[in-house]
């Protein structure tokens, strides 16, 4: 289906929270993508940004970041910045984006991109996304745009008490985009958020054979 603006797209998927809405409305897609496809940035589409990765489209962004709730005190951690649009809008939204690429080439642009907008409380880290970053732990939310089938333990650990951590979860030949929040030290399900296609996460910590998220 096409809509006549992301804004409109991203509340035909559900989203209603005015200022996720007003980011995205303030962040022109085009400038997070390669400069030969800028012209399907209106689009509510993937666009490949090489290494044979899309960025997601952003209805399904919208969602993902919709259900953190963010307030605007939060710290975040992102595991997959790409060319950082979804960067841009968590830092629109948060007090403090950290963000993981394991591509060099592609947390480049995204810093070039990021720095091009004027975002000043997001920071892009080159590394293994699955070990999260303890240095600047605990986070207040997370959102992971790669798939596995479970939650890297690393990343329940990083997890403040109370936070919310979105990411796409593999079962059998569906993957579905699920809501998890911190409970007692532990990782609860809260909801399924829609299906969706994503990339393999890759990482020392992916797919962890029978790790439980660790108890804080």
């Amino acid at each position: 289906m096409e809509y006549d603006t992301l804004v409109e797209a991203a509340q035909w998927a559900g989203v209603e929270d005015p200022r996720l809405l007003a980011a995205i409305a303030a962040t022109p897609r085009d400038r997070f993508v390669p400069p030969r496809y800028a012209s399907r940035a209106p689009h509510d589409e993937p666009i490949p940004i090489g290494h044979g990765q899309p960025t997601s489209q952003p209805s399904l962004i919208a969602q993902m970041i919709d259900a953190l709730a963010l307030s605007g005190t939060e710290t975040v951690l992102e595991i997959g910045t790409g060319y950082g649009y979804q960067t841009a809008l968590l830092a629109c939204l948060a007090r403090q984006v950290y963000s993981m690429e394991r591509h060099a080439d592609l947390a480049e642009h995204a810093l070039a991109n990021l720095a091009a907008a004027g975002m000043t409380n997001a920071e892009v880290v080159v590394g293994d996304g699955t070990a999260g970053l303890p240095e600047h732990a605990p986070f207040d939310a997370i959102v992971v745009s790669a798939t596995a089938r479970t939650v890297p333990a690393p990343l329940a650990g990083q997890l403040a008490e109370g936070g919310r951590l979105v990411m796409p979860i593999q079962e059998d030949l569906n993957e579905i985009v699920t809501l998890f929040a911190k409970r007692y030290g532990r990782l609860v399900q809260e909801r399924l958020l829609t299906p969706a296609r994503f990339v393999p996460l890759i990482g020392e910590h992916a797919d962890d054979p029978g790790m439980e998220p660790p108890e804080r």
